[in-house]
């Protein structure tokens, strides 16, 4: 846990290396210290084939951050502005970058894995 979901422009993928952006998203959150075991972290990009954007420059990534509750604001603040700054960085051109958290109800997560 965290599962970082990548929403993007479906042309990115024309230009980007979206696999190189997974492990940099994964790695920024690691560099947080926020998550006590980074082998737990997921990340994965799904494209939007069709969008709108009332602007001149269309593109667009957008990151969806799902993590078990418990964590500070100042923790969630900490993991949006490292993934941000790291899709600032791969993404420099895109005309339109987010992040959002959102908690993970311990009570009523299930998972299962091999």
């Amino acid at each position: 846990m965290p599962h970082i979901v990548i929403e993007y422009s479906a042309p990115l993928a024309d230009h980007y290396d979206l696999d190189a952006l997974c492990k940099e998203l994964c790695d920024a959150a690691i560099s947080t210290g926020v998550f006590p075991k980074p082998e737990d972290i997921k990340a994965r990009a799904m494209p939007a084939s069709h969008w709108h954007r009332p602007a001149e420059h269309q593109s667009f990534a957008h990151v969806m951050v799902r993590l078990l509750s418990g964590r500070t604001e100042e923790q969630k603040k900490s993991v949006t502005a490292a993934i941000l700054q790291a899709m600032e960085k791969r993404l420099s051109d895109v005309a339109a970058l987010t992040v959002d958290i959102n908690d993970i109800n311990r009570e009523t997560y299930a998972k299962r894995t091999l």
